[in-house]
């Protein structure tokens, strides 16, 4: 007996060749799956590498939009997503939104005192993450970004952790002391 796994069918077609460890027996009507033998599979999906993570102290996701609701929205989106992926969300605040006015005659060439006032809104709304290491960054951001709606434009700002330098890390003061110890003051 071949065991036998099923797989996502992309294709469009209502009808499938079913395949048993290499043999294909007959067409038959789908509904999107296949079934195949598990030795035809792919790589794995995940790389290991020996070069250590990336940490990020904090990542601040700020989000622009000229609608209030569908900020709102996705802000209920992207900290789901953050819940989801058991991110810590530190805190989610709306700055203060910018207005634009424009004001423009009624008429192009007389009646100077007849004028109309226009105004473009954007709002805004900032979620700032902690503690959070560079895959998960990378997949969190992927995943926000993929799903963002029309008329939102997202900005990220991280803060990378990093090791303190060799050079720093000794005061100074005591390197000049230990050079000093053997010579006479002038």
């Amino acid at each position: 007996q071949a065991s036998r796994i099923a797989v996502l069918n992309y294709a469009s077609h209502n009808m499938t060749i079913v395949h048993l460890c290499g043999k294909s027996l007959a067409l038959m009507p789908s509904a999107g799956i296949y079934l195949r033998c598990p030795h035809y599979s792919t790589a794995p999906l995940v790389a290991v590498s020996d070069e250590p993570d990336a940490l990020y102290k904090r990542i601040s996701v700020l989000v622009k939009g000229h609608d209030k609701a569908v900020l709102d929205s996705y802000e209920y989106f992207a900290t789901l997503a953050a819940k989801e992926l058991n991110i810590t969300v530190d805190k989610v605040y709306e700055p203060v939104k910018k207005i634009d006015r424009m004001t423009l005659l009624k008429s192009v060439h007389i009646f100077k005192k007849h004028r109309v006032q226009y105004e473009m809104r954007t709002y805004y709304r900032c979620i700032e993450i902690k503690h959070l290491t560079g895959s998960t960054a990378d997949v969190y951001l992927e995943y926000i970004q993929r799903n963002l709606p029309e008329g939102i434009a997202v900005e990220v700002t991280k803060t990378l952790l990093q090791k303190l330098p060799e050079h720093i890390k000794e005061p100074i003061w005591r390197i000049h002391s230990s050079e000093n110890e053997g010579k006479p003051d002038s």
